[in-house]
């Protein structure tokens, strides 16, 4: 069974998730830990917990989701999986940093690059990859069908989506990966989205403004 832990890192108030299947398996999906006390929040409750991170992971490469890449590929010896059209918005995050005045030193190992369909195992478990892009043109979110859950990045919020006036995003391109990617999964997944609480999906198809239309 997964579990799945939330932290909130940096000034953008951002999402890291550690989800872990006991002993077997660990991931870090986007970790925002840009201050050295945040790193040290995050590698302090690994230890507690007894988990070493074997997968590590980012639904897209936006700053606020990938301060802590570099620490963390080097910390737990991992190589990063993002999504396979994601590369530009990796290799722009280190400027985005300079331009939001929190410059951080970008991951420059290996990248693994994941396509729609991929599957992360985990333990007898797995995310599913799904190509979710508009926020970013690269986007990827991780869905456990088993579970009914999805990682969903800065898709879709609790009453909000993603931003889309920024490099790469396109708002047409965004809702209708919602519709197609996200509102075919059973009303009752969870979604655990890349700022704010968790919502279902169920609830957005109801409440959400900008997809009652």
């Amino acid at each position: 069974m997964i579990t799945v832990k939330r932290f909130i890192f940096n000034p953008i108030q951002e999402n890291t998730y550690v989800v872990y299947n006991g002993k077997d398996a660990c991931a870090i999906v986007d970790p925002g830990c840009y201050f050295p006390e945040e790193k040290h929040i995050l590698s302090s409750w690994l230890k507690k917990s007894g988990l070493h991170p074997n997968i590590l992971l980012n639904t897209h490469c936006h700053l606020d989701h990938v301060f802590g890449n570099k620490w963390a590929a080097e910390h737990y010896d991992l190589e990063l999986q993002i999504g396979e059209k994601e590369l530009w918005t990796f290799n722009f995050a280190p400027e985005s940093g300079i331009r939001w005045s929190m410059p951080f030193e970008n991951y420059s190992g290996n990248i693994i690059f994941l396509k729609e369909g991929d599957e992360i195992l985990m333990g007898d478990d797995k995310l599913e990859v799904l190509f979710t892009p508009g926020h970013s043109v690269g986007h990827v979110v991780f869905y456990n069908r088993g579970q009914g859950f999805v990682i969903g990045g800065d898709v879709l919020f609790r009453m909000g989506i993603g931003r889309t006036d920024i490099p790469g995003g396109d708002s047409e391109t965004l809702l209708e990966s919602i519709r197609k990617k996200l509102f075919t999964m059973p009303d009752d997944v969870i979604v655990y989205p890349g700022h704010g609480e968790p919502t279902t999906i169920g609830y957005e198809k109801e409440n959400n403004p900008f997809l009652k239309a």
